[in-house]
């Protein structure tokens, strides 16, 4: 997870950054310049984007108005550091989505989201690993060969082969001679032959 941290350059920036970085995020940190800060928001794509307020307040709430409305950031999660009390209204009312924050509970937001991302990234891979399973034993049972001693099953016979088992064996031989229908044999006396 990442965090892209908007400050002017100054004697305190190193020290804050170091703070929002032990909450377990990557924080990438730039100006609040354009175009730089807009290149590297669409280049690492953020989770989150937190802009400190507390060099140039004016540029600082046109950086934030500029991220909220931009379609590459506007999902990002938006935190404002340092607020001037004399400017909350007026960010309230142009950024009602953005969280205004301290160091402290930013951190604690991000490594609140880095245990989420933790998990959803265990979640996949438990679910890519129980599927890679399920898939090599499909592949082992398909090509397993049938076992010594247990006979293979037969395929079911058909409605023809169950009729056909039903008569009896004369039946289900054909003649090799026609004989003809309603012919009797009849016994020949000894009288009949000798003429």
């Amino acid at each position: 997870m990442s965090l892209l941290y908007l400050h002017f350059e100054a004697d305190e920036r190193s020290g804050r950054v170091q703070k929002l970085a032990k909450s377990g995020a990557h924080v990438i940190v730039s100006e609040p310049r354009w175009p730089a800060f807009w290149e590297i928001a669409k280049r690492e794509k953020p989770i989150a984007v937190a802009v400190d307020f507390s060099h140039a307040p004016s540029h600082a709430l046109e950086t934030a108005d500029y991220i909220a409305k931009a379609k590459e950031t506007r999902d990002s999660a938006l935190y404002l550091l340092r607020v001037p009390e004399d400017r909350l209204d007026v960010v309230r009312k142009r950024l009602p989505r953005a969280a205004i924050v301290t160091e402290p509970e930013l951190a604690e937001r991000l490594a609140a989201i880095e245990r989420e991302a933790q998990a959803r990234a265990l979640e996949k891979k438990e679910a890519a690993a129980a599927a890679r399973r399920t898939a090599q034993a499909a592949r082992k049972a398909a090509a397993a060969p049938a076992k010594p001693g247990k006979p293979a099953k037969a395929a079911k016979p058909s409605k023809k082969a169950k009729a056909a088992a039903k008569k009896p064996a004369a039946a289900r031989r054909k003649p090799t001679t026609v004989a003809k229908k309603g012919a009797k044999k009849t016994k020949h006396s000894r009288a009949d032959k000798k003429k």
